[in-house]
């Protein structure tokens, strides 16, 4: 999330109440969860055990509840609880809310749209040319969709991601200020959820097809020509290469990447990184070839407890 006009080191620090350390008049330009850090921004830590992480990231300033004993060059604000200092600054500089008007006078959209019943269109949305957009789709803020989408009824882009800070008896919610970005020649299902971005952008590439019922979770990077079959589920911060295909029920845990090429079988569960152009299956996944042979071997377990007199 761009911070326009940037703000300085001590500016911010005096909106927060905070106390700064490092360069006073360092300018701020941007604002991203750890996961979507560039030069520029301020990023968040509240934890000793990710305070290194934070420190040596690409970010600019961190918010931080401690003084480290070595900022590596950093400007740091300390903040007493700098997980809901940064949702202020989330709110300071991004209006956070549901759609007020059917379609935004705000957005953008290009020739030759059709537009279903029911269907509702957020503030500085961007629509391309030649897009079908079924009945009772809703499109969130700020989200992008190239040329010639075809968006099926009762999809959703651009809804909050999934991500709360555990209090004593409650949950914090983080205020998503991210964007989904679509490419050219998308086609996405009926039903299907695709969330925003905590702080970055959630980005589905040109020529990818979507079935129904699929889920999409925060921050994820979907490549160009990828097939996802109906209900997969990708969690949040996860890579999909170009030309990969998901078959139908995959789910992929977050911060998983799946290579060129791949292909997953059905039903499969995917919680470690996969590599180009391979096919996976099972739960958790492995080779298709390898994956086979273990349920061959496990179908015959009997019949060789048997023989063995065990």
């Amino acid at each position: 999330m761009r911070i326009n006009p940037p703000i300085s080191v001590k500016d911010l620090s005096d909106f927060l109440g905070a106390r700064w350390i490092g360069n006073p008049d360092e300018l701020i330009t941007g604002l991203n969860e750890i996961h979507m850090v560039e030069p520029g921004d301020i990023t968040f830590t509240d934890h000793p055990k990710y305070f290194k992480k934070s420190l040596l990231s690409a970010a600019s300033v961190v918010l931080i509840n401690a003084e480290p004993e070595d900022r590596f060059g950093k400007s740091i604000i300390i903040s007493d609880n700098p997980f809901t200092d940064f949702m202020r600054i989330i709110q300071k500089y991004r209006e956070i809310g549901p759609n007020k008007e059917m379609i935004s006078p705000s957005a953008k959209v290009g020739k030759n749209l059709f537009l279903g019943h029911g269907s509702s269109i957020g503030d500085n949305c961007v629509i391309g040319d030649n897009c079908v957009i079924h009945p009772n789709v809703t499109i969130y803020s700020n989200c992008i969709i190239g040329d010639n989408a075809i968006i099926h009824a009762g999809t959703v882009i651009g809804a909050d991601a999934f991500y709360f800070k555990r209090r004593e008896n409650s949950y914090e919610k983080f205020l998503s200020s991210g964007r989904v970005v679509i490419g050219n020649n998308v086609e996405i299902g009926a039903l299907c959820t695709i969330d925003k971005g905590v702080s970055g952008d959630t980005i589905i590439g040109d020529d990818t097809k979507f079935d129904n019922q699929v889920h999409i979770g925060h921050d994820t990077f979907i490549g160009k020509r990828v097939l996802m079959a109906a209900q997969c589920a990708v969690a949040g911060v996860c890579v999909i290469e170009d030309d990969v295909i998901l078959w139908g029920q995959v789910g992929v845990t977050k911060e998983m990447r799946i290579g060129k090429g791949a292909q997953v079988m059905a039903k499969s569960g995917v919680i470690n990184h996969l590599e180009a152009g391979k096919r996976y299956l099972g739960n958790p996944t492995s080779e298709a070839f390898a994956k086979n042979r273990e349920w061959l071997l496990l179908k015959k377990l009997p019949e060789l407890i048997k023989k063995a007199g065990l």
